[in-house]
């Protein structure tokens, strides 16, 4: 590993992740919508990370070509943002405004009048929390592997298939890591900072970088240990279950970093299994295809 190599390692994360979270607060200072606040620093991030992987790419082999990109995007755009956009609509629509006409308000379980900052904090740590054992029993409970599979059928990690989620997924982690807080009556300002640390860290997760967290390997799920649970071995994949967070699994016996080591094959273990998006729209309804 060159000297640059090993800064960009040490550095990457954590400097840009401040510069992310930063830049939305800057944003926010000068009077930018909230949404533009929130949504500017994530392409933002994405940007730089796809330049990190391109001049510093972890696998060469991990390199998407042209039809890996296309089919992650279709997974970007309509699980990753238009799904979640319409599920909070409705969410507001209807079972917030229910409880609200009933005066069944929940706002006084929540801190509003922590600083955003540490709200934040404790949304991604109550989130997790929840997330954790959802994405668990995904991996243990067949049905909902079915859906799950769809995330780990990628053979190669790079930033943007962190988005390949099936929607039937995507929906039962919102009812988890956004619901909730819908309900509680979080503040836009709350949500937006989660939203663009969770991103980051996501593009992070599944990045194609050579990454070093060093001790952030005990709080953060970041892509030395995420790179594990895409492993094509069902005993090594099934650990490191967090989302943002890896204590939940240092809590619960499931984190899994060896030392020294670097995974081998990632993916699933049937040598068919469809990759494009409409295809797999179909495969959690064809019994036995995410297994060998």
């Amino acid at each position: 590993m060159t000297k640059i190599e090993n800064v960009v390692a040490w550095t990457a994360y954590p400097a840009l992740m401040a510069l992310c979270l930063c830049l939305h607060n800057y944003l926010l200072r000068l009077g930018f919508d909230m949404k533009v606040s929130s949504y500017v620093p994530v392409v933002c991030g994405a940007l730089a990370i796809t330049l990190l992987e391109i001049k510093f790419s972890h696998r060469k082999e991990w390199n998407p070509d042209g039809e890996d990109v296309f089919n992650d995007a279709v997974f970007m755009a309509t699980v990753q943002v238009v799904l979640p956009a319409l599920l909070t609509i409705l969410a507001s629509l209807t079972l917030v405004e229910f409880l609200n006409s009933r005066q069944l308000t929940l706002d006084s379980f929540w801190p509003h009048h922590w600083p955003a900052w540490l709200q934040a904090g404790v949304m991604v740590l109550c989130a997790d929390f929840f997330r954790y054992w959802l994405h668990r029993i995904a991996h243990e409970w067949p049905l909902l592997w079915r859906f799950h599979a769809v995330h780990h059928s990628p053979p190669k990690l790079y930033w943007v298939n962190v988005a390949r989620f099936h929607p039937v997924d995507k929906c039962l982690q919102f009812l988890f890591d956004a619901l909730p807080f819908i309900v509680l009556g979080v503040g836009e300002e709350v949500l937006a900072l989660y939203m663009v640390f969770y991103s980051v860290n996501g593009f992070f997760q599944h990045c194609n970088i050579d990454i070093r967290l060093g001790l952030l390997n005990y709080i953060i799920s970041g892509p030395e240990l995420h790179r594990w649970h895409h492993s094509k071995i069902a005993e090594i994949s099934n650990q490191n279950y967090g989302n943002n967070l890896i204590i939940w699994d240092s809590l619960f016996g499931t984190r899994f970093l060896p030392k020294e080591k670097q995974v081998g094959t990632l993916g699933l273990p049937h040598p068919r299994y469809p990759m494009k998006f409409l295809a797999q729209m179909k495969t959690p309804f064809i019994k036995g295809i995410e297994q060998a």
